[in-house]
């Protein structure tokens, strides 16, 4: 999907304003040194333009603001508990919910309830909190995604997709017994926003339904995945993304939910299962972690706002303008030269730290060095998606170095305009065209847990 478009318009009227200010070069370097060169421990207000997660940044919708006023705060059998669980079975065809505070809390729960100790996951590559969640509950991810993956140059349509070769191998050395679900994420977030393809999916469905193993489905960007899915698959362009999601989700047997990023919410997310027993549990487990089965975690007003998002998710309309800023971002990269990973994805333009920065290795942390030095650039936020992210082997302690080092230009739903995407583009032509002269980082804190939140760093000397 790399052709030229034809120019297209925001589904929405802007209604309320949030102003923006830019800072001096100055002001940035000092933030940033004050952050230890991390985009994550910036403050807020240092930032121009914020691309360092579509995670609960979306603007939400005047029938969302106006769903806010209709919030049940009923401590237990809130109203909008049971609107949102409508919503789940209508657009997602789910049978039980279990609300929580985002979708950690979800991972959290059913790691608790799925995993032993010595148990295997094999998934479509790793994501940080879901692979952090399966390590605590005592399993060890195993990654049976394509190969296509982890090529940022490969033009593959859907680098989501499962290998099913290797996922028998897994089954056939590992036994059927050990593994308690295939972790299956649409779409593949540290691949670079990459879909699955449905084919696939059912491929998949019918390996592990031999062997009677479940899919966990990470649904955190599935419409967007049901878009890619619409676009590039044979015989599904005539259907529209509320009827592949559905599709999508019928082939899986729960689902975790962080509902900040395609159900257009600012808190929120939810576990769905079909299996009594697994919901049973759920619902002591949430009480321990979350609250009440009822709430979650949440006021009645976010679930709400998460119910009518989720009917707002799955419109034509709103996918096409929502991916295709992503698209339009990402052809402007392209055209300055910009390494990226192809094709782009859908919730964000990931670039190629590696390419980009070939003469700093990968010790150096070359996309940790990109973000920052983009952020001094222009105030533009970014993060990493490297050595940084994939953290540390958990047997011998060293770095794990991953094929795919890169930073997410990650776009918020509905907030920035097409603008924005050009000064966005123009910062990072600008690094890119004086790349030669930056020098690496080295990591001066290191957290024990998720550590590419809170490490802190400092220049290498050149």
């Amino acid at each position: 999907m790399t052709e030229k478009r034809m120019s297209w318009a925001e589904p929405f009227k802007i209604k309320m304003v949030e102003p923006l200010f830019m800072t001096t070069p100055a002001q940035r370097v000092k933030a940033l040194e004050e952050a230890g060169y991390n985009t994550f421990l910036l403050r807020s207000e240092d930032v121009y333009i914020d691309l360092l997660t579509d995670s609960g940044t979306s603007a939400m919708s005047d029938r969302q603001w106006a769903g806010l006023m209709l919030g049940d705060e009923a401590y237990a059998g809130s109203r909008n508990y049971y609107h949102l669980e409508e919503a789940v079975r209508k657009y997602y065809g789910y049978k039980y919910l279990v609300p929580t505070h985002q979708g950690r809390g979800a991972e959290n729960i059913l790691s608790r309830i799925l995993i032993k100790p010595g148990d295997i996951l094999p998934g479509n590559m790793y994501f940080t909190t879901t692979k952090a969640h399966q390590e605590l509950a005592g399993g060890t991810f195993v990654d049976i995604i394509v190969d296509e993956a982890h090529d940022p140059r490969s033009l593959f349509p859907f680098k989501g997709n499962v290998d099913l070769a290797k996922l028998q191998r897994v089954i056939d050395e590992q036994g059927a017994e050990r593994i308690p679900y295939v972790s299956l994420a649409t779409t593949v977030n540290m691949a670079g926003g990459q879909p699955i393809s449905l084919a696939n999916l059912k491929a998949v469905r019918a390996l592990t339904a031999k062997h009677g193993i479940r899919i966990i489905h990470d649904m955190t960007r599935v419409a967007e995945n049901a878009y890619m899915i619409q676009q590039l698959e044979e015989g599904q362009g005539a259907r529209s993304v509320a009827e592949i999601v559905f599709d999508i989700c019928s082939l899986t047997d729960g689902a975790t939910m962080s509902a900040k990023k395609d159900a257009l919410v600012n808190i929120g997310g939810f576990m769905a299962t079909n299996e009594w027993d697994v919901f049973e549990e759920a619902r002591n487990q949430v009480v321990l972690y979350e609250g009440l089965h009822t709430y979650g975690g949440l006021a009645g007003r976010d679930m709400e706002a998460m119910a009518i998002g989720i009917a707002e998710s799955v419109q034509d309309d709103h996918i096409r303008a929502r991916v295709g800023q992503v698209f339009y971002l990402g052809e402007k990269l392209l055209e300055a030269g910009v390494p990226l990973v192809r094709p782009t994805g859908t919730h964000g333009v990931f670039l190629d730290a590696k390419a980009f920065l070939p003469h700093l290795p990968q010790i150096a942390f070359p996309a940790q060095t990109l973000a920052a030095e983009i952020y001094v650039d222009s105030g533009v936020r970014t993060m990493e998606r490297g050595i940084v992210s994939a953290g540390r082997d958990k047997l011998t302690g060293d770095h794990c170095y991953p094929e795919l080092e890169l930073v997410r230009l990650t776009i918020p739903r509905r907030v920035y305009t097409q603008a924005h995407m050009d000064v966005i583009a123009e910062s990072v032509a600008r690094v890119y065209q004086r790349r030669d002269r930056i020098t690496g980082l080295k990591m001066t804190y290191e957290p024990k847990y998720l550590r590419f939140f809170q490490a802190r760093f400092e220049p290498l000397r050149a």
